[in-house]
């Protein structure tokens, strides 16, 4: 889907306020990474350091660290759970976060803990457009 120029993969679940994304693999893992948006809002990646997989994480601690141009920033995760694998890929080409945020950019893999509970703070299908449409114009009164 796309929101005001924005993708939004329609297989994902998103945590807007930290500008993170999830999706399901089929061994019941979660495949995360940043939104198309939150790489507008922070610029190229030129380092992305995940925490090592065994780390366990609560939804909103951070998972990642990531060097931007001009500033070094926290990366959420958007689910509670165990990191099981990181990309291995941006350890020499972090610009994958940027490029392929969706696809070859993601940061890492979750075996998430309590996935009904996470959903509360996640946007995913109907509700997704308007509550992305308000984390991206929050100056908009409607």
């Amino acid at each position: 889907m796309d929101i005001l120029g924005f993708e939004y993969p329609d297989d994902a679940w998103f945590f807007l306020e930290q500008d993170m994304w999830c999706r399901a693999r089929a061994d019941g893992s979660m495949e995360v990474g940043i939104t198309a948006f939150g790489i507008h809002l922070s610029g190229d990646v030129y380092m992305c350091r995940p925490k090592p997989a065994g780390t366990e994480l609560v939804q909103g601690q951070t998972l990642a660290v990531a060097e931007l141009s001009k500033a070094v920033v926290a990366i959420r995760s958007p689910v509670t759970g165990r990191v099981i694998e990181v990309n291995p890929l941006l350890e020499d080409t972090p610009e994958l976060v940027h490029r392929e945020p969706y696809a070859r950019g993601w940061i890492a893999r979750i075996a998430p803990a309590r996935w009904a509970e996470d959903l509360a703070r996640l946007a995913h299908g109907e509700s997704l457009a308007a509550a992305a449409t308000a984390r991206m114009r929050p100056e908009d009164p409607e």
